[in-house]
């Protein structure tokens, strides 16, 4: 097998053939970097910002590889999925599970660095990870499991940096929950008239049915309510605060994309969350550096 001649089609089951595809790696990138500054109380080391950003990104690219190999007897029925390297066969099984496998492995030698519990968390986020997939055959609500492997990193950076995990961290897992739940929705909306002709994947789109615009904004509200109340329970203050009714703003926006449910829409609703990302980060990020 010329593995040259592999790349683009392993490129394109780890999401990096085209940038908008990276949006999932930022989006399990901003709560893990938000959490990993409230966990140091600030700036933390730049070793560990290093290993969090690459192990998202593996994570994500695992975690599509996985999901590719899950769903690759119904991808070829989705117009948005169709043309995915093994729905058209032109990647084998076998070749997505050793990519899969190969991506975790690195992703666990970078763990291998910090201290135990970390170890053990990272057990279960990839637990998460892979079962995900799984899920959408019988929860109506995939999205909140997808919520905890999303969220997953927030406990994992207070564990590398404090070597525990306070109750703190666990109401930002909360908070963040709901964000996943309101971006993952948007995306589901892409595809849902494919999954409900099809028959076998459910999602939240298809679950909360015509509330479904009205749920996602409900999902934003809930999660900058316990976002907030955790930045404050960190000590944040008025810079913090400015930071998520900018973040709060855009997420606003995102009503006028998906109300009208059109599919390119929805999929413009589910990129643009990472603005929002970058401006809670950026409000935890800056109210520290303006009392530093």
């Amino acid at each position: 097998m010329n593995i040259v001649a592999r790349l683009p089609y392993y490129a394109h089951l780890i999401r990096v053939d085209t940038l908008d595809k990276q949006a999932g790696t930022t989006l399990l990138l901003w709560p893990t970097m938000w959490g990993l500054w409230i966990a140091a109380g600030g700036l933390p080391p730049l070793h560990l910002i290093l290993i969090f950003a690459f192990g998202s990104f593996l994570m994500h690219s695992a975690g599509c590889v996985l999901n590719d190999y899950a769903d690759r007897e119904f991808d070829a029925h989705v117009e948005r999925t169709r043309q995915r390297p093994l729905a058209t066969g032109a990647a084998s099984p076998r070749e997505a599970m050793w990519l899969a496998a190969f991506l975790l492995l690195v992703a666990f030698l970078l763990i291998l660095a910090l201290n135990t519990l970390v170890f053990w968390l990272a057990l279960v986020a990839l637990a998460l990870t892979a079962s995900y997939p799984f899920t959408k055959r019988f929860l109506p609500i995939p999205q909140a499991y997808l919520g905890f492997a999303f969220s997953f990193g927030i406990p994992m950076g207070f564990a590398a940096v404090q070597d525990t995990v306070p109750a703190l961290a666990w109401l930002l897992v909360a908070g963040n929950l709901f964000w996943v739940i309101a971006f993952d929705t948007a995306y589901a909306m892409v595809d849902r008239a494919d999954d409900i002709k099809l028959g076998l994947i459910r999602s939240s789109a298809i679950s909360f049915g015509r509330f479904d615009v009205l749920a996602v904004m409900l999902c934003y509200a809930v999660f900058f309510s316990l976002t907030i109340a955790g930045g404050l329970r960190a000590g944040l203050g008025w810079v913090f605060l400015a930071g998520m009714a900018v973040a709060a703003a855009l997420a606003a926006y995102i009503y006028t994309l998906i109300r009208h449910r059109e599919r390119a829409s929805c999929w413009r609703a589910f990129v643009f969350n990472n603005w929002v990302g970058t401006a809670v980060f950026a409000a935890v990020a800056l109210d520290y550096f303006a009392r530093a």
